[in-house]
């Protein structure tokens, strides 16, 4: 039933006039008040102490004697792993949800262009243009590995794995994953209509993470894009490495920390691993003097898979389908699991 008394909406995040008016038009009861992320000194005591429901990108979180309100944060990443220093909101009851699902879109469009710049040697095709040489044999040299019959391992088989093994469908290609939980290969979370694959029906197999190794040992191309959690740190390192097939590609847009990055530099060097796309680092702005950047078989991009000029109407899509269901006294999309820390 819908409450007869406002509901203050406190947006931590900078909104269009057009963008406040969606959130509104949800409820005629919903009072909106918003602020630039880098505005939380101008936000009025008032305004955190009334606070039902926070928009917000992670900072400001005040202190939570400062919002007695306060029944539901919805966050504008996915990943929120450094929020979880804050466990005090989740011992007072308040409810955390993620933005899973609402950058897939472009994260699926940046592992495709990623998985075909590796296949058809676009590295070296880059790097013959700067020195303005013709490779010749080019049969030998430029010889693509085609999506089409290859296979491809996701590790983590959520929202962004999903969309990616919907994508690689139409190319052909064999889609193997990873899945904490395989027992329940559907998806709960937020879906965007048509995207992703809510049942589960995208993949040719299935399996849990403990045998990880067994599935790399059967990949041409690996897709890392789990969650950074106690259990994923450094998941991919020497021995997966070692357990790959020998010039398999990699393509990382998960965490930094999911990655060994000494692992991935000895891998690449050696040639046991044929070439990887990073979008991700353990430390970000990437040093210049990591080693990362001398590595020819390595494209580095930073932290951009995810990025839209449409990133806030499709967090928008999910918060106010949230809003709904909130109102109605349904389980909230993208609720964060304190056990699991995503």
């Amino acid at each position: 039933m819908k409450k007869e008394s406002k509901i203050k909406i406190l947006s931590a995040i900078s909104l269009t006039e057009q963008q406040v008016e969606r959130i509104k038009a949800v409820d005629e009861h919903i009072e909106v008040h918003w602020y630039g992320r880098k505005d939380a000194d101008r936000i009025p005591a008032e305004v955190w102490r009334d606070a039902e429901i926070l928009l917000t990108s992670g900072s400001p979180l005040p202190p939570p004697d400062q919002t007695p309100a306060l029944k539901w944060v919805q966050y504008y990443f996915a990943g929120i792993e450094k929020e979880f220093q804050q466990q005090v909101f989740l011992r007072r009851g308040v409810r955390l949800t993620g933005a899973s699902g609402t950058m897939i879109s472009q994260m699926g469009e940046y592992v495709l262009m990623a998985l075909l710049m590796l296949g058809h040697k676009a590295p070296e095709m880059l790097r013959a243009q700067e020195r303005k040489a013709w490779l010749e044999p080019r049969a030998d040299k430029l010889e693509p590995v085609e999506l089409r019959g290859s296979t491809v391992g996701i590790v983590g088989y959520g929202s962004i794995g999903r969309e990616v093994a919907r994508l690689l469908y139409a190319f052909g290609a064999k889609v193997l994953a990873t899945k904490r939980d395989v027992m329940h290969p559907e998806d709960k979370g937020y879906i965007p209509e048509g995207l992703g694959d809510p049942m589960g029906n995208y993949f040719q197999r299935l399996y849990p993470n403990e045998a990880l190794n067994a599935m790399l040992k059967e990949c041409d191309f690996v897709v890392v894009s789990p969650p950074l959690t106690a259990e994923t740190q450094k998941m991919i390192s020497s021995a997966q490495f070692a357990a790959m097939k020998p010039g398999a590609y990699l393509v990382n847009v998960s965490r930094g920390q999911v990655l060994d990055t000494d692992a991935l530099v000895e891998a690449a060097k050696s040639g046991r691993l044929g070439g990887a796309v990073l979008d991700v680092f353990e430390e970000e702005p990437l040093p210049a003097g990591s080693p990362l950047w001398e590595l020819p078989n390595v494209i580095i991009t930073p932290h951009i898979a995810g990025v839209s000029k449409r990133s806030k109407d499709t967090l928008l899509d999910l918060f106010t389908v949230n809003i709904n269901r909130y109102l109605k006294g349904l389980e909230l999309y993208n609720l964060i699991d304190p056990e699991l820390g995503y």
